[in-house]
């Protein structure tokens, strides 16, 4: 009997070439949709062209000749996603909203709906690789395009979830899906890339934020001489290393923000991108997540840590000293944002990682 996949499409091409490999792998193949976003909460309705891309599937579906079928998670989405990203904001910290969306939503709640509904696995466009290693161990790896590679928002997940996941373009790159879904005539084939907070869409989100969080003025300090160089509407929309939006002028280099002082609304910023203000040699971590190997193990390998999406991992060290865990890094690193994750890697294997403290 042919393994059975439900295969989440968004719409896009990723998933949608994903739906088509693994029907031609031969496959039982049902498509999808998961709807996760409606309506005009917070005025960001326009931005959410939800109705097209579930069309879209859906005429992919059609076109492949496999079952379609939509799932909706919006109650849990605003619960589990939108919630925690504002809770996050206004401690004054800069979450990653993809990977409670990853961690929460595709591969907890449609991966357990999915089971219960008879599918042997699930699969979804993601740019990230599952394999054995030593004694059959399954672990997640990058994907192949460098540029693309997906795994850092998907560090979340266990080895039991692993074990019923299948990246299928995740050994390609974006270059060469895009020419397989054209020679394929997928209806998908040349849709652009969706950018912005996962599900909701590319949307201001100093606007998203502010719907929820009000303003509140306060003084931008020069770290290094003490002197005020300007005024915020605000510590909670900002973000540690950011550039654009300070509205400092008059320097003859620009400030980066370094430091946020929550409690009296302050924002400290350097002058100057290779300021020694903006590099630290280590960063605490809170819940720290390992999937394939044992804490015990980390002193025996290599690693290296992404602080952001598409940063090129820097070589760290993981300890714990009480009940506290860092990552020590061989060179300074640049603007670490508390709320942000940190992800573990030896080599190409994604590890787990933690919450930026």
């Amino acid at each position: 009997m042919k393994k059975k996949v439900f295969a989440g499409l968004s719409g896009g091409v990723d998933s949608s070439l994903s739906a088509l490999l693994l029907k031609e792998a031969g496959y039982n193949v049902t498509g999808v949709f998961l709807k996760n976003w409606s309506g005009d909460d917070y005025g960001i309705q326009s931005d959410c062209p939800w109705e097209k891309d579930q069309q879209d599937a859906e005429n992919v579906c059609k076109m492949i000749g496999i079952d379609f079928m939509s799932y909706n998670f919006e109650k849990e989405y605003r619960t589990k996603v939108v919630e925690y990203f504002f809770k996050e904001y206004k401690k004054g910290r800069t979450p990653n909203p993809d990977v409670m969306c990853n961690k929460e939503i595709k591969f907890k709640l449609f991966l357990e709906k999915a089971m219960s509904e008879g599918a042997d696995f699930i699969a979804t466009g993601h740019y990230a690789q599952i394999k054995k290693i030593d004694n059959n161990r399954i672990s997640l790896f990058k994907g192949s395009d460098p540029k693309k590679d997906q795994s850092y928002f998907l560090y979340t997940l266990r080895k039991e979830q692993l074990k019923k996941i299948i990246f299928p373009v995740g050994n390609l790159t974006k270059d060469q899906v895009r020419k397989i879904a054209e020679q394929k005539n997928l209806p998908t084939a040349k849709k652009p890339d969706s950018q912005g907070i996962c599900f909701i869409g590319e949307i201001n989100v100093l606007k998203f934020l502010m719907s929820q969080i009000p303003t509140r003025k306060g003084d931008i300090i020069d770290i290094d001489s003490g002197k005020t160089v300007g005024e915020h509407s605000g510590v909670e929309f900002y973000t540690i290393g950011q550039r654009s939006g300070l509205k400092i002028g008059g320097s003859s280099l620009p400030y980066y923000l370094a430091k946020k002082d929550i409690a009296k609304n302050i924002l400290y910023v350097a002058l100057g991108r290779n300021n020694p203000e903006l590099f630290t040699q280590e960063v605490i971590l809170e819940e720290l997540f390992l999937s394939a190997r044992d804490f015990s193990e980390l002193s025996s390998l290599t690693l290296s840590a992404s602080i952001r999406y598409r940063q090129n991992p820097a070589r760290c060290k993981i300890l714990k000293e009480n009940n506290t865990v860092k990552a020590v890094f061989t060179e300074p690193l640049k603007t670490p944002s508390s709320g942000q994750s940190l992800v573990l890697y030896n080599n190409d294997e994604c590890l787990g990682g933690g919450i930026i403290k």
